[in-house]
């Protein structure tokens, strides 16, 4: 008896072992969340051992060369290049992060709602989504972005590039909804006595779930590349060290004509590792996301 159920438990893989064996079977997943995962822990790491005042202006000799002192050298500021990196990292995936979440959540619980109740509802809320999206976006983020350039922080930028990252995630829901809205499994719970938002949490957010990960992504991408161009174009948050705001010195001050690559390779190789992470990621997930491209173990 104590061999059969050995035998058992032995059979059944351990849930590390499943996530490994996975990943194994999914090479993108893998390597995507090794990039992106790798820079946080870069960003993590590195914030004990430099002094964020190091990545403001005046805080080292200006235009400086790599050294010991200062690893990826310094820009014409006098900003320690090696700091920026570490802070700006992070202040430009916290930026995506943030501005992906509110539209996942904002367009996710329109989509639904419009999907599953449908009527007048329905019609309101696809009209809404209609008209917003013939809007050019960067328009109407460099207006808002305008107002408030003053007192511009990388928070109030994630919640100006919210205030339009809900548009597409709720066109997509609401398709992947009306899809699911007569299933078997929805009318057995709706005949059973389920109320619409306890079918909607307890049915159909699970089995969405996959897809709504890989949205979240590919809103955490569209973000980060919304809050590159607004900075790039000198509208983001002048006092803080983000990767963007670093390439508009960058420009600014003609690092390219004076041909100072420390000052440009560090943020652009930073930038290009993490949207190759965050799209191999996206392209992992797919396989969770798209029944016919799962693979059986």
């Amino acid at each position: 008896m104590t061999d059969t159920l050995s035998a058992a438990g032995a059979a059944k893989p351990s849930k590390s072992l499943t996530v490994r064996l996975y990943l194994q079977r999914n090479p993108s997943l893998a390597v995507g969340v090794l990039l992106v995962g790798g820079l946080l822990v870069f960003s993590l790491v590195g914030s004990f051992f430099v002094d964020e005042r190091m990545a403001r202006p005046l805080a080292a000799p200006s235009s400086q060369v790599p050294s010991l002192a200062h690893p990826f050298g310094s820009d014409s500021q006098g900003r320690d290049l090696f700091a920026v990196l570490v802070y700006g990292t992070w202040l430009t995936v916290r930026l995506g992060l943030i501005a992906g979440a509110i539209g996942i959540a904002v367009g996710g619980a329109l989509g639904f709602i419009s999907a599953y109740f449908g009527g007048w509802t329905d019609r309101i809320i696809n009209f809404v989504t209609d008209v917003l999206l013939t809007v050019p976006a960067l328009l109407i983020l460099v207006i808002i972005a305008s107002a408030f350039r003053d007192g511009l922080t990388p928070t109030t930028m994630a919640l100006i590039i919210a205030a339009l990252a809900w548009r597409r995630p709720a066109r997509q829901i609401r398709a992947q909804v009306l899809v699911m809205r007569n299933a078997g499994y929805v009318n057995t719970a709706r005949i059973s006595g389920a109320g619409p938002f306890e079918i909607i949490f307890a049915e159909l957010v699970p089995n969405l779930l996959p897809y709504l990960v890989a949205s979240f992504v590919t809103a955490v991408s569209a973000a980060v590349l919304a809050s590159i161009g607004l900075e790039a174009m000198g509208l983001g948050p002048k006092n803080a060290p983000t990767l963007g705001m670093t390439i508009y010195y960058m420009m600014n001050f003609s690092a390219f004509l004076l041909k100072m690559w420390w000052w440009i390779v560090p943020p652009i190789m930073a930038l290009v590792v993490l949207f190759v992470g965050l799209y191999l990621i996206n392209t992992g997930l797919d396989e969770l996301a798209n029944p016919r491209l799962r693979k059986r173990v």
